[in-house]
């Protein structure tokens, strides 16, 4: 019996060890899910725009089942051709319910957000490494050695048994000096249970404590490390609010695309069903001997060349649209269509802001130049502690020491202590390593205020840029829609010539290519006037997002929210 009871303890603690442990794992995420989320409320503050209640836990299937059915017209049906049939019951997304899907759903979105809770999780550390930090532990074991004992001319073997234990606990303490703080306490418990049953216990409590005096002394060089994770964690709030702004603008760029593309497809197929009736039409003259065979398929090839131009559209809009899907996180068998009425509202709001006061503000509101510009101070400070490690090792060392009361006490004695104190010297002899360092860092900082001078004239450059693509995209909507009204009056006069049988098919043709390409690059010119300008407001950094992923953009230095 005696010999079976410490294997049916250690086998006893160590499957409450292993009980406790696999427990512990769901209070491990949620501990860590609270750390990070006060730790990014408590650095979001510093950041405009950054959302209040950030997560990284994933969304349900989104619900779709609230919005608004297609309910098609016969045209609807027909310019999609066979892809209409399956757009029969489609529900209807409009810019804002897709902004919000794409923030909750989108996996690059969720990539990113997951890129920021690891960023928190990092700083999380490097504060926990400036607070105490302890340490427990020990070990049982079970031995059963073989004894030889002499009894006269013969010897006898047998078993001994005996139980060992030990403990330890500490505690290891880095102050924001530069100092660091040791402590530790020991026990070993020895107990036989054959021959002569005899416990025997030991103990020992230490501590050291050690600060620098010049390499590595004083608040900035003991906390750079912590510096500098506070620092990261701003910069990767700043980067990921710029990135909600990039996103939400990529994400209507491509809505409205999709849009276009689809009422390309309708004026496509709209000018395909007026080439049939010229076709039939110059059929009926030709038949009656008024119209040339040669005119009659001109006619023709030109509605072929329609109708190929159509069926192209028509697979490019379906194909596009099932790219959307997967790029807001939805099932490629989602039957969704986008709302032809966000681009029926869509109209010209030109900026009334001057390019100068454009770069101006550009240069103060900026998050990506915010965190060059923090660089720029980050390799400053480098080069300090750099030059620091050049720096002789001085430091106080202090230290006691509380040996056990001995026999079987194990507690410590605390009236037989002992302790010391002194210096530790390292002489900087080899500092090959360090000097390269130094002046690594004295090159890097040199490249980051390259950097930082580039960076300034390249939002300069973008500005400019920006506001001269604005400019341009009014001008072409504004020749686009003249070209329309021309093309219009074009087709009117043409077809009524070829009705009195004036008109050739290749004016004919002509004029109504010519009114499919206007109409099409009327709704392309506002398209790319309404992104110019939300890319403008992005590029100056005054676009703010909201929580759904729905922009507010600046009007004659008025905020106007979306939509």
């Amino acid at each position: 019996m005696i010999s079976i009871r410490p294997w049916f303890l250690f086998g006893l603690w160590t499957a409450i060890f292993l009980v406790v442990a696999g427990c512990t794992n769901r209070q491990y995420r949620k501990s860590a899910d609270r750390e990070a989320a006060r730790i990014l409320t408590e650095k979001s503050r510093l950041v405009k725009g950054m959302e209040s209640r950030f997560s990284i836990e994933t969304n349900a299937p989104v619900d779709l089942g609230t919005l608004p059915v297609f309910q098609p017209t016969p045209e609807d049906l027909e310019f999609l051709g066979t892809e209409g049939e399956e757009e029969k019951g489609a529900r209807i997304i409009s810019l804002a319910r897709v902004l919000e899907i794409a923030t909750k759903q989108s996996r690059s979105y969720q990539s990113r957000k997951e890129v920021l809770y690891l960023q928190a999780l990092s700083l999380s550390l490097a504060r926990h490494r400036f607070t105490p930090i302890f340490s427990a532990g020990g070990g049982a074991a079970y031995h059963n050695d073989p004894i030889a004992i002499q009894n006269g001319v013969n010897t006898i073997i047998e078993r001994e048994e005996n139980v060992s234990m030990n403990g330890r606990a500490g505690v290891d303490m880095a102050f924001r000096t530069g100092a660091r703080l040791i402590t530790s306490f020991s026990t070993d418990f020895l107990r036989f249970l054959t021959g002569n049953p005899r416990p025997g216990a030991s103990s020992s409590l230490a501590s050291t404590l050690t600060q620098p005096l010049l390499r590595g002394a004083g608040f900035k060089i003991a906390t750079e490390s912590l510096t500098q994770a506070e620092r990261d964690l701003l910069y990767a709030l700043r980067d990921f609010t710029r990135y909600r702004k990039e996103f939400s603008v990529t994400t209507a760029d491509t809505y409205f695309s999709i849009l276009q593309t689809r009422d390309s497809v309708r004026n496509n197929w709209r000018g395909y069903q007026n080439f049939r009736l010229n076709v039939a039409r110059e059929e009926a003259f030709a038949r009656e001997g008024l119209r040339a065979q040669a005119s009659l398929d001109e006619l023709k090839q030109a509605e072929l060349s329609t109708q190929t131009r159509w069926i192209n559209s028509v697979r490019s809009y379906r194909q596009r649209l099932d790219q959307f899907k997967l790029d807001l996180g939805l099932p490629l068998d989602t039957n969704i269509i986008l709302d032809d009425a966000e681009l029926a509202q869509l109209k010209i709001e030109h900026p009334n802001l001057a390019v100068n006061d454009a770069v101006q503000v550009a240069l103060e509101s900026r998050l990506d130049l915010q965190n060059q510009r923090d660089a720029l101070a980050d390799s400053r400070r480098h080069v300090n502690v750099a030059a620091d490690s050049l720096l002789p090792g001085v430091d106080l060392v202090a230290g006691v020491n509380v040996p056990g009361r001995g026999g079987n006490n194990p507690n410590p004695d605390f009236k037989n202590y002992s302790w010391y104190t002194g210096l530790d010297v390292d002489l900087p002899i080899d500092r090959k390593a360090q000097r390269n360092a130094y002046r690594g860092a004295q090159i890097s900082q040199a490249r980051t205020q390259r950097e930082f001078d580039l960076a300034v004239d390249q939002v300069r450059l973008q500005i400019v840029d920006g506001w001269r693509n604005l400019d341009q995209a009014r001008r072409n909507y504004d020749i686009a829609e003249l070209g329309v009204q021309i093309s219009e009056r074009r087709v009117e006069e043409q077809t009524i010539r070829s009705e009195l049988g004036r008109g050739t098919a290749r004016e004919l043709v002509d004029a109504q290519n010519a009114m499919i390409a206007s109409k099409n690059e009327r709704t392309s010119a506002l398209v790319a006037h309404t992104m110019a300008r939300l890319r403008f407001w992005r590029d100056m950094g005054i676009l703010t997002v909201g929580e759904n992923g729905k922009w507010e953009e600046m009007k004659d230095g008025e905020v106007k929210a979306h939509p």
